[in-house]
């Protein structure tokens, strides 16, 4: 997609986006980059880096979900504030490993914990499924494959698992951490083709980030 967006400054979240849609001069390749930057430049509100070993392990379930759930938002704004197709998203979050969900009060994984099931995490949209196979569906795939999965049109996609039947494109980016999925990064669109190789670079980014940002 040509889309532009610029580098701003401006109070985050939505004076920041809104101030950036209104602007077309600059590469669309910065866009995400905002997002990367936004979470340094404001302290305490936005992704907060590993706890310190001193810290409570029952403190680190609190940190990945807090991160998550800020990333969710910063997202869901920041393709809502771009042109379109970007501003056509329809769902932005997370679906996590079985094993690595934070567990409320405790760190530890349950006897029935797996590590082929994602569980749906922090996001921001309507309702969505609450478990994925590793395998099934765009989501399950990316997470099997441990790579970015993008799909132009999921009405073409074998096994698409529809949780909002509006939705008609997606990218899926699996974070990793010591070389497995621990999570993945969902983002749907109601228009076909909504993302493309801009979108997958910075959404890795991004990951890469959460994967070393937060205690696995």
């Amino acid at each position: 997609m040509v889309r532009h967006y610029p580098v701003c400054s401006t109070s985050y979240p939505h004076h920041t986006f809104q101030a950036c849609a209104d602007h077309n001069h600059n590469p669309a390749s910065r866009r995400l980059l905002l997002l990367l930057n936004l979470p340094r430049a404001h302290q305490g509100r936005g992704i907060r880096t590993s706890p310190p070993t001193s810290q409570r392990p029952s403190d680190r379930p609190a940190q990945l979900d807090s991160n998550f759930s800020n990333v969710a938002s910063l997202l869901w704004h920041a393709y809502a504030a771009l042109p379109s197709p970007s501003s056509s998203v329809n769902w932005a979050g997370f679906y996590i490993r079985q094993d690595k969900f934070p567990a409320l009060g405790s760190s530890q994984n349950t006897p029935s914990s797996n590590t082929n099931v994602l569980l749906l995490g922090p996001f921001q949209g309507r309702p969505a499924c609450q478990e994925i196979r590793f395998g099934r569906g765009v989501c399950g795939t990316a997470a099997e494959k441990r790579e970015t999965v993008i799909v132009p049109d999921v009405l073409s996609f074998p096994g698409h698992i529809a949780c909002d039947a509006s939705s008609r494109s997606e990218i899926v980016v699996p974070i990793l951490a010591g070389g497995e999925t621990v999570a993945i990064i969902d983002i749907d669109c109601t228009e076909p083709a909504g993302f493309d190789e801009e979108d997958k670079k910075w959404l890795e980014e991004l990951a890469s980030l959460l994967s070393e940002s937060c205690d696995w």
